[in-house]
């Protein structure tokens, strides 16, 4: 038998991310009939691939900078002149005092918040022990296991507001939020994977306050949100401070596989995670980077981001809505309002079945979701409204949406029916 430190065990083990990205390349690898309404792919937006193109065909067009964005690492915290292009246009945008100082790049997002979460929890030099508070569950699958120590998360459940009989939106319970010792950092994404929530700007301030008085960092997970790529339906000023670190990221763009996250925080946070990338890849890649550096400097990348990104997921959106409305009717189901991002949430109350029974039998029926129960990291009460919900990805085609939530609502009519 392998044997392997307590990393190696941890790291090693069976999650739930784990093995729906396995059922997920399992199923694309076998049939090319699976409707994907799992995972986090962006959709192939013609106008926006047809951007990224051109932006390629100049790079390759400019003498010596193709051979210099694939022959050179770039500098621990990444490709200086798309960190300074950044700096410049959210300063622009929304008043903020940063500089290039403030900006580090990692390969990908993911890789970002395993640097943060284990930098703000675990165990301290004076032995004791931090963790990470999400103040909205749920939350993001992929924060579940990123900790190297166990426990390492701790969560709010939330308020549920009814909006109309079928429409419904979580809010943060302050009345129940407790920021203690044991909090090293305050979690928030916005818009929220896998909701669609966004976070009212009283919401933010109230936690930014929150974090302020005790003296902990309030991160949030941008990668949905504005200025780009701008998958948000609703009004929401985004606030930075010294005491915030704000992810943002290229995937939701178009631009998954070149694996662009970008951290904006205070100089020391900043130097940290460099010297991160310095000991883990030497230094984050710079495809995506040398790709967009053009689009942020000119504000095309917002320009695309408003006019050609937020409404095309917007209208899938409320097709979805739509749809779904009709097919379930007469069941007790409920979705959460979509503000953002490119899921719905669906809570169907009382549900004869867990949410991970749901999963394999739709699963049978070649369409792929997302259980719900795996998005409440740290919320370890029992809660039947856990196993109430899946999360589903509207963002693929028309046609391969249309079919799958047909699927999802005989299957979920059938459960009721039977039982």
């Amino acid at each position: 038998m392998l044997k392997v430190s307590k990393f190696g065990k941890k790291i090693a083990a069976v999650s739930g991310i784990g093995q729906l990205m396995d059922d997920l390349g399992n199923a694309l690898a076998e049939s090319s009939n699976v409707l994907m309404l799992g995972g986090g792919n962006p959709a192939h937006i013609p106008e926006v691939q047809q951007y990224f193109r051109r932006c390629i065909m100049e790079l390759l067009e400019d003498k010596g900078e193709f051979e210099r964005v694939i022959g050179n690492y770039d500098p621990p915290q990444g490709n200086k002149k798309f960190i300074e292009a950044v700096s410049v246009l959210l300063n622009n945008e929304f008043s903020w005092d940063i500089t290039s100082k403030n900006i580090a790049l990692t390969n990908g997002s993911q890789t970002a918040f395993f640097i943060l979460f284990n930098l703000f929890a675990g165990t301290f030099e004076d032995a004791t022990n931090k963790k990470i508070l999400f103040p909205l569950a749920p939350e993001y699958i992929g924060y579940s296991d990123v900790g190297l120590v166990d426990n390492l998360f701790t969560a709010n459940k939330p308020h549920i507001q009814h909006i109309n009989e079928h429409i419904f939106k979580y809010h943060i319970d302050f009345s129940q939020l407790r920021i203690t010792d044991e909090i090293g950092a305050i979690c928030v994404s916005r818009p929220t994977n896998p909701t669609g929530n966004v976070l009212t700007d009283s919401e933010i301030e109230k936690l930014s306050d929150l974090a302020r008085a005790n003296n902990v960092p309030l991160i949030v997970d941008n990668a949905y949100g504005t200025p780009f790529p701008n998958i948000i339906f609703t009004d929401a000023k985004p606030i930075w401070n010294e005491n915030i670190i704000v992810c943002m990221s290229l995937s939701k763009l178009g631009l998954p596989a070149t694996r662009t996250g970008i951290v904006i925080a205070n100089e020391e946070i900043i130097d940290i995670v460099s010297q991160v990338n310095a000991i883990v890849s030497l230094a984050p890649g710079g495809i995506g980077a040398a790709i967009t550096t053009n689009m942020v400097r000119s504000g095309q990348i917002i320009r695309l981001s408003r006019n050609i990104i937020k409404p095309f997921y917007q209208k899938k959106a409320a097709d979805a809505v739509e749809q779904l409305s009709k097919l379930l009717d007469g069941i007790d189901f409920h979705i959460h309002k979509p503000e953002g991002a490119f899921f719905l949430w669906l809570w169907f109350r009382d549900l004869p079945i867990t949410d991970a029974e749901l999963y394999q039998r739709l699963k049978k029926r070649g369409v792929l979701v997302v259980p719900g129960h795996y998005f409440f990291p740290g919320l370890k009460e029992k809660w039947r409204h856990k196993q109430e919900c899946i999360r589903v990805n509207y963002a693929q085609d028309k046609e391969t949406v249309s079919k799958g939530l047909e699927i999802i609502a005989d299957e979920v009519k059938q459960a009721y029916r039977i039982a």
